[in-house]
């Protein structure tokens, strides 16, 4: 069993900071890629940053130079530093991840966690 926890969200005024942590665990055999996606009252999901595990990265346009992903392989985390946040970036703030389970046959498959509030209030 596999599974991926978030933590780290909250309230927090306009032009502060949150980091959000999702630790996975499990009967993991490897990870491939991890990322943060986000989803707003009334609107589709959205991808909001990805990273390999050899740490090339991707934003969207909307959080560039304002929110960095990063993660640590022996501990099978992932994070994201959010600064100057915006009353547009709350929404519900999920974890995904692309891994190799052994319980799965070592089959690749995405996992998503369950989801942690961010609000920013103006």
């Amino acid at each position: 069993q596999v599974q991926l926890v978030e933590s780290g969200g909250g309230l927090v005024q306009a032009g502060g900071s949150l980091r959000l942590s999702c630790i996975a665990s499990g009967s993991i055999f490897s990870i491939n890629t991890m990322g943060w996606y986000r989803q707003a009252p009334g609107k589709q999901r959205e991808l909001v940053s990805g990273i390999t595990r050899g740490g090339s990265t991707n934003y969207a346009d909307s959080v560039k130079g304002r929110f960095t992903i990063s993660r640590d392989n022996a501990k099978n985390t992932v994070y994201l530093q959010m600064n100057s946040l915006k009353p547009e970036d709350t929404a519900v703030y999920y974890c995904k991840a692309n891994l190799a389970s052994v319980n799965g046959g070592f089959k690749w498959d995405d996992y998503w966690g369950q989801g942690t509030q961010v609000t920013v209030s103006s």
